[in-house]
């Protein structure tokens, strides 16, 4: 039978790439929900190829133009508003709603579908303890789709939980690997855009280059794998060539190696625990290259310790993190903050935030609505 699949976050490089998988497996998966944020021509498009059997769009302004369109030319898809279309039941869940917007969805996700393929690295970030909650209530799976944490996924099955000493994951770099604190000031929005192996959004393409984009995944991982920070640690790999290592406690390392492109470890989460016999993805392993690995200079590129601090001291501080980061980014691609201003501000928005530990989604969504404005606040007074 075919898996029902929903895409939250249809019109997105990861819900992009979910339906080229789809595309190309149609007996095995059917799209059930496709979903997206503002772009209704992508999302018009994507309906006439993939015939969903519901279309949901979250700008109240499209949704109405999104309906007609359905009924005068797809009459099969169905339209729904978006908080509707969240709740409904499928097999497999595409979560990839970028930034703390996809924290609502991704708790419908978990208790709407078996399982979850999660990209939205902001969901654990902001709300770890909710979504192991949500998860044991439900019984719902997680296999994430982020290219680190598929990794160490597949490497895990190597070997028991007990046997593991250090998960370790690999960072490119990003584009400015090596330059020193005081070149960062000077660094373009163009530059920073320039990722050197990987094709990614905006917004994620700058948490690379500031290593913030690590520092969330050491965080993520924490919450996927149950291993303590002190033993997440993060190395630099240009070649971007392993994905991410499990070393075991008799000092076996396991890694796993694949090319640089996201449809791998999603294709990977929409047939576990099976594999494709397509090899579409094959590494060439007959070819020559090498393998670096570098500690991160942690001086520099400060994101990555305001990180491992945020995820230490607990749930307040991981929101006020993940929310600063948001308008720090924005702020920077905006040309409003240079490129050093967004440790900065995060910093900042750490050290005078102390609010009470969330509870409830609705908390969580109302600190983070709080602390932007906060931060945004301190942007406009141009202090970073």
């Amino acid at each position: 039978m075919q898996k029902s699949v929903n895409i939250l976050g249809s019109t997105g490089s990861i819900g992009t790439s979910t339906l080229k998988i789809i595309r190309s497996a149609r007996e095995i998966f059917s799209v059930n929900l496709l979903s997206a944020g503002d772009n209704l021509d992508k999302l018009k498009a994507q309906v006439v190829e993939f015939h969903p059997r519901f279309a949901a769009i979250h700008n109240p302004e499209k949704a109405s133009e999104l309906a007609r369109f359905l009924k005068e030319n797809t009459p099969g898809t169905a339209f729904l508003p978006f908080d509707e279309a969240l709740k409904l039941d499928c097999d497999i869940a595409v979560s990839a709603i970028v930034g703390t917007a996809g924290l609502l969805p991704t708790v419908h996700a978990i208790r709407h579908a078996k399982r979850v393929a999660l990209a939205n690295k902001e969901s654990l970030v902001a709300g770890g303890d909710l979504i192991r909650r949500e998860c044991a209530a439900s019984g719902a799976e997680i296999i994430p789709v982020d290219s680190e944490h598929n990794a160490i996924h597949q490497c895990l099955r190597g070997g028991k939980a007990k046997e593991v000493e250090s998960l370790i994951l690999t960072a490119s770099g990003g584009p400015f690997f090596g330059l020193a604190h005081e070149q960062l000031a000077a660094v373009s929005v163009k530059e920073a855009l320039k990722h050197p192996t990987w094709s990614m959004g905006n917004k994620v393409t700058i948490d690379s280059a500031t290593l913030m984009n690590k520092g969330l995944e050491v965080i993520e991982a924490h919450f996927l794998f149950r291993i303590p920070y002190s033993k997440i640690r993060v190395k630099i790999h240009p070649q971007s060539v392993v994905h991410s290592m499990v070393e075991f406690r008799d000092g076996s390392i396991l890694a796993q190696i694949g090319i640089t492109d996201m449809q791998l470890p999603i294709q990977y989460a929409l047939y576990y625990p099976g594999r494709p016999e397509k090899q579409s993805f094959r590494f060439p392993i007959e070819g020559s290259f090498s393998l670096d690995f570098h500690d991160p200079d942690r001086t520099t590129f400060r994101c990555l310790d305001l990180a491992y601090r945020a995820g230490k001291t607990g749930a307040t501080q991981r929101i006020v993190l993940n929310s600063a980061n948001e308008v720090a980014v924005r702020a920077f691609l905006n040309r409003k903050i240079p490129f050093s201003g967004i440790p900065a501000l995060i910093e900042h928005m750490l050290n005078i935030i102390d609010i009470p530990h969330p509870d409830t989604v609705e908390e969580v969504m109302e600190l983070d609505k709080q602390i932007k404005k906060q931060a945004e606040t301190e942007v406009e007074r141009g202090r970073f």
